[in-house]
């Protein structure tokens, strides 16, 4: 029998709620939109942190949030000297999310913090809901946004690796035992059968994962003849926008967060010189271990470039802690040695009194570029400002670099 959706997102068979029977067409259609869950977000604001940044972290966790389809719909924010160990908050605040929850028909609870198993398994318990923490939830996005094939195994292998040591939390049935005819006795518990099942499966998925980074290395040795310029930064930025302009290119780019998983390169020629120009997902704080080790062959595009853009939203109120979290990211990959010119974007969206700082920062911003060897240029993708002095930095920087590695070809250039 043949299901479709209902008004809230549920399945029905092919009799409609009318009663009248569905065509085949109906069936595969869905009614209404899915009915978002509601979140309540948590986060603890530890010594050394303001109040102001815990807010702004939570901004980001709520953009996570809708970006997964959800809606938040209270935020609780308390100050700890450091995250409990058995509960992520206080008794009092637990119990005061748990009014709320009730209050408000919460769905689930999102901490802005990657929890402990014992953490999530306790609060699953006293707040008799689901428990999603910030990794939980980057995960998630990850999941949804996968296209390709080597997209969806990475996403995949990141989440068993973040599964594994989850499993006690996760099935209902793990405190049972295997038995049988030849098994009496305790046998092998089903946590056990579990976990050893995803460790084969983890270990297949490394496997695969080879097999394709063998392939990206190929295909890498097979652009050596060309200078490699990869676009880095924070997550919806703008670096697929950046890329569309320069190479002509169709590539996705929208408002939400990593709506760009996959690698993209394309050829892009300045004036007459060509090189590659390569868009790669976007990093965010606290970007979960596993999906770092899993992309490992998506960053390597990064790792193996001979320059890099890092695109920087300059309108976003903590841009300085994005260009933060993105240097991290660089040097955790050892890529944080390569020349670099900062595209500060989305200066459209600016007001005139921040653009008046602009302005009058200029002098400064040169003096730091001098000190760290660093172009920059503040540009709108959207609005296409400043484009063509983006592309005669990029051609005075590439060409740089092409006189360097290949001299022997500069009589064409």
């Amino acid at each position: 029998m043949q299901y479709a959706p209902n008004k809230k997102g549920k399945f029905r068979n092919s009799i409609g709620e009318e009663g009248k029977r569905l065509s085949p067409q109906e069936r595969n259609t869905f009614v209404n939109e899915e009915v978002p869950e509601k979140a309540i977000l948590v986060s603890v604001c530890p010594n050394g942190q303001t109040i102001k940044r815990t807010e702004e972290y939570l901004d980001e966790l709520e953009f996570l949030l809708r970006t997964a389809g959800g809606v938040t719909v209270y935020k609780v924010i308390q100050k700890l000297e450091r995250p409990d160990t058995r509960t992520y908050v206080g008794s009092g605040k637990l119990d005061e999310i748990k009014e709320y929850k009730n209050a408000l028909a919460a769905d689930i609870i999102v901490v802005d913090d990657e929890l402990s198993p014992a953490q999530l398994r306790n609060l699953e318990k006293e707040m008799e809901c689901r428990i999603l923490d910030r990794t939980t939830l980057i995960l998630d996005i990850f999941a949804r946004h996968a296209r390709t094939s080597t997209a969806r195994t990475q996403v995949e292998l990141a989440q068993l690796q973040y599964m594994l040591p989850r499993l006690t939390r996760m099935w209902t049935h793990l405190e049972r035992q295997r038995g049988g005819i030849g098994m009496r006795g305790p046998g092998e518990t089903q946590i056990e059968t579990d976990r050893r099942l995803i460790k084969e499966k983890i270990s297949a998925l490394k496997l695969q994962l080879a097999k394709l980074d063998t392939q990206k290395t190929l295909q890498r040795k097979n652009r050596e003849s060309l200078v490699r310029v990869a676009l880095v930064g924070y997550t919806n930025v703008g670096k697929s926008t950046i890329l569309n302009l320069l190479a002509k290119s169709d590539v996705l780019a929208e408002n939400k967060l990593f709506a760009t998983l996959d690698t993209t390169v394309r050829k892009v020629v300045i004036g007459n010189l060509p090189f590659l120009l390569t868009d790669t997902v976007g990093f965010i704080r606290k970007l979960p271990t596993q999906l770092v080790e899993s992309f490992k062959s998506t960053l390597d595009e990064v790792s193996e470039a001979d320059l890099l853009i890092h695109v920087v939203d300059i309108s976003h109120p903590d841009h300085q802690s994005q260009i933060d979290a993105v240097n991290k990211t660089l040097a955790d990959i050892h890529a944080d040695d390569k020349p670099v010119i900062m595209v500060y974007n989305k200066i459209d969206c600016l007001n005139e009194s921040m653009l008046e700082c602009l302005s009058a920062d200029a002098e400064k911003t040169q003096t730091i570029k001098q000190s760290n060897n660093q172009a920059f240029i503040h540009i709108s993708a959207a609005k296409k400002q400043n484009i063509d002095a983006l592309r005669n930095l990029l051609y005075e920087e590439v060409s740089r670099i092409h006189a360097v590695r290949y001299p022997y070809n500069n009589f064409l250039y």
